[in-house]
This record gives structure tokens, sequence and C-alpha cells, in this order.
């Protein structure tokens, strides 16, 4: 267990683990955990918030760049990670969505000025 913890450490150490975490294959999918992380988050939210047109959209761009992160050689497994992960928060927001507006029949929103 200790020289698979040593060379575990090696690796860390590594010029080629340093280049990893300075380029774009690192810190852009890092940034981009931001927007999955949200959709988690609003899971718990009142689904009379939910745009339906937002979450179609996000849905799609997580998709292509699902795509993209899976063909880009090397392949960027992180990215592809987060957009995975984005997509099945998006596609749980859009099954809500519907859900609120369409199965139950969602009650429209009344506004300040007519309360």
């Amino acid at each position: 267990m200790g020289s698979l913890v040593k060379s575990a450490l090696n690796q860390l150490k590594s010029k080629e683990f340093r280049d990893y975490l300075m380029s774009t294959h690192f810190w852009g999918p890092v940034a981009n955990w931001g927007i999955p992380l949200a959709a988690i988050a609003d899971t718990r939210k009142d689904p009379s918030f939910i745009s339906g047109k937002m979450t179609f959209a996000l849905t799609l761009y997580s998709m292509m760049f699902m795509r993209f992160a899976w063909k880009v050689q090397p392949r960027n497994l992180l990215l592809f990670a987060c957009h995975f992960t984005n997509t099945c928060a998006q596609l749980t927001q859009g099954g809500r969505f519907v859900n609120y507006h369409y199965v139950q029949g969602g009650k429209p929103e009344t506004t300040k000025l007519e309360k």
C-alpha cells in the first residue's frame, strides 16, 4: 500500500500533471461546474420559477459539449462529466417544468399589484 501512495504522489509531482493543471483541459471544466451545481441546487426550489426555454437551451448546450468533450483529442473526460451531469440535471428540471405546467396545471403567478 505504501508503494501505491508513493507512486500516486510522484504522479502528482510530475511535470505532465502540473502542465495539465495549468491547461484549459482542466480550468475550462472546473469553471463550467457552476452550471450543473446550480441546476442541482435548483431542484429543491419551487418549479414555478423554472424557465422552460432556458432549460431546453442548457440541455442542448450540454449535449453538444458532451459530444465535443468526447471527440476532442485528447478526450476531456472532466468536461464530459461536467456536461453529462448538467444534462441529467437539466432533464430533471425539464421534467419538473412539464409536470408543473402541463400535468398539474400550474397556478398562474400573482404579482404584488394583484394582491
